[in-house]
């Protein structure tokens, strides 16, 4: 594993040019570094199977595999064996914020076409909603090897600007999903906390699965800045000078209680929040992913 870290590294990844070609080489330079690949040895037949448990119908039960195996599987059905994902990618004038090798829109996208990328090997279906004051691109989901191409396309074609109001917006999003699914957003999250907690719940309210990917930079977490500073929107025709030291503490007291509550919300409604700093290696985001899906959906 740590051998194959370096090609992780945000900033190795960002001379890599083509975003499908990082997102390959993310994913496959994740499943090299572990002691044995989840896909290694994958059965056709146990990826249309589930165990059984007490209480299935008995007819379900796959009898000629039960002779082979000497265990009881249930057959599932298409609707059953496929996520259908939905990747909603902030592309703001905020995300385009960078302190090292990486804007948070480049991490956010290269995660997303990583997970993307993850999800099609399973041959689950992956669709792309990018959004900044208005929804810009829509690309419907697909289970499709193809499928990544265009997802790709669409991300390297997206430059982030203006502002947002993510509440509002993803409310109009989930109005728009007609079937349930897996909800990924991506997002630094920047907005008031009871309008994230209205568009989370409208979603768990709608039967969707959540995972939140707070895309933060690490100045944004450290706060590193010293002495006479001028701070400017990214959003807002904004600028605000000050002494940075005597505003560091306040601010991180802040920042750490909106990332608390954030979570406490995210508890609550039974959605799966995701870290997700842009200097660190993309195995370590792409494990917290794997962990909280561990469990289906």
């Amino acid at each position: 594993m740590r051998e194959s870290r370096k090609y992780l590294d945000p900033e190795t990844l960002s001379k890599i040019g083509g975003l499908e070609l990082r997102a390959r080489q993310v994913v496959e330079g994740y499943l090299a570094g572990l002691h044995r690949s989840p896909y290694r040895g994958r059965s056709v037949d146990f990826a249309e199977h589930r165990p059984y448990n007490p209480g299935d119908e008995l007819k379900h039960i796959d009898w000629k595999l039960w002779a082979r195996s000497d265990r009881y599987f249930v057959k599932l059905y298409e609707e059953e064996t496929n996520v259908r994902a939905y990747f909603l990618m902030d592309a703001s004038g905020s995300m385009d914020y960078r302190s090292g090798a990486m804007s948070k829109f480049g991490y956010g996208a290269t995660l997303a076409a990583s997970l993307a990328y993850l999800l099609l090997l399973q041959q689950d279906a992956v669709g792309l909603t990018v959004f900044g004051e208005d929804v810009r691109t829509d690309v419907p989901p697909t289970a499709s090897p193809a499928g990544l191409d265009a997802f790709c396309r669409v991300l390297e074609g997206t430059a982030p600007a203006g502002r947002t109001d993510l509440g509002a917006l993803l409310h109009g999003i989930a109005a728009r999903l007609r079937k349930r699914g897996l909800v990924v957003l991506v997002s630094d999250l920047l907005a008031p906390l009871d309008d994230l907690y209205s568009a989370l719940h409208r979603f768990r309210y709608d039967g969707h699965a959540v995972i939140l990917a707070h895309v933060v930079d690490p100045a944004e977490e450290e706060f590193p800045f010293d002495g006479n500073t001028r701070f400017e929107g990214m959003e807002a025709d904004l600028a605000l000078p000050t002494d940075a030291r005597q505003v560091r503490a306040a601010y991180l007291d802040a920042f750490g209680a909106f990332r608390r509550e954030l979570q406490k919300a995210c508890a609550l409604l039974g959605v799966d929040y995701l870290a997700a700093n842009t200097a660190q290696p993309l195995d370590a985001t792409l494990v917290r992913f794997l962990v909280s899906r561990a469990g289906g959906y």
